[in-house]
């Protein structure tokens, strides 16, 4: 059964032009069905750089692109976000934070919808700090929660709080945990994600301009975060299961991490071993998508 894009607006059937401002894309000056309409796959990372990587990948991992390629960026009329596409998939940067990836995903989900795409799966991969972990694990996100544990986005729309669901896709977690036991190339576990406001106080970092906490403090909170089931942190998360949740997409998070956050708050891994602890979250959605395609 074909399953469809919903969009929680109704007001946007009056508009004669939807213009996607950050993406520099719209209704009338762009073909969307003709563009997106076969997209099936979108992946969604912070970086630009980390997205085009990512695309030049999947593209060689499917037979679809020759060694060298260039990928242009459909969205280089702006600088906000980068967006890639080759065959079926989708990839599109979303920057740091919940207010970035908001934005950017308000958007995806129009052009996806404009586009009349169906059977959309869309998969965040990115890094992330890890607690009780060993780095360069991947974790794939249960439950998004929130910085008290709490699987839920708390927004504040016209002066009222608003709270939405942050669950995310059990079955889409499974295949893709069950696609890591055949990668067989690193450790994999499906474990809540905490999503906080910003990189230092909100995670309960030591490092910052600003710790009015010492580190006993921050420990017994990183403990109580493992004890509640989560194994990550990052800051995306819970908007994007949220949106997807409402938009009717299967979502899903896969986040390698980058450290052990019981053992420290700075990453000092080098250069090298960082770049391949990346790719990991690459390879499995990479492997993910060749497997529905039926070419694994």
């Amino acid at each position: 059964r074909e399953n469809f894009i919903h969009l929680c607006n109704p007001h946007l059937e009056k508009m004669k032009e939807d213009i996607l401002y950050h993406f520099a894309l719209g209704t009338g000056t762009h073909d969307f069905p003709t563009l997106f309409g076969d997209v099936k796959f979108v992946c969604v990372g912070g970086s630009p750089s980390r997205m085009k990587a990512f695309i030049a990948y999947i593209a060689e991992e499917l037979g679809l692109g020759s060694p060298g390629c260039d990928y242009p960026n459909i969205c280089a009329g702006t600088d906000r976000y980068a967006m890639y596409k080759v065959g079926p998939v989708l990839s599109v940067s979303h920057g740091m934070g919940i207010p970035s990836i908001s934005i950017m995903l308000h958007e995806l989900i129009k052009l996806l919808y404009h586009a009349k795409c169906s059977n959309i799966t869309i998969i965040r991969i990115g890094t992330s700090g890890g607690i009780g972990l060993e780095p360069g694990s991947v974790v794939i996100t249960r439950q998004s929660v929130d910085a008290t544990f709490k699987p839920q986005l708390e927004q504040v729309i016209l002066g009222k709080t608003v709270i939405r669901s942050t669950n995310l896709d059990e079955q889409l977690a499974q295949e893709l945990m069950q696609c890591s036991k055949e990668i067989g190339q690193f450790n994999t576990v499906i474990g809540n994600t905490m999503c906080t406001l910003d990189f230092y106080e909100g995670q309960g970092r030591l490092d910052g301009a600003i710790c009015l906490y010492d580190e006993e403090e921050k420990l017994q909170y990183l403990k109580n975060a493992y004890d509640s089931g989560v194994r990550n942190i990052e800051m995306e998360s819970s908007v994007f299961a949220a949106m997807c949740n409402l938009s009717g997409v299967k979502a899903a998070v896969v986040c390698v991490t980058l450290l052990n956050r019981l053992e420290g708050d700075q990453i000092s891994s080098s250069h090298d071993i960082l770049v391949e602890y990346q790719q990991r979250p690459q390879k499995l959605v990479g492997y993910f998508i060749k497997k529905s395609l039926g070419k694994v």
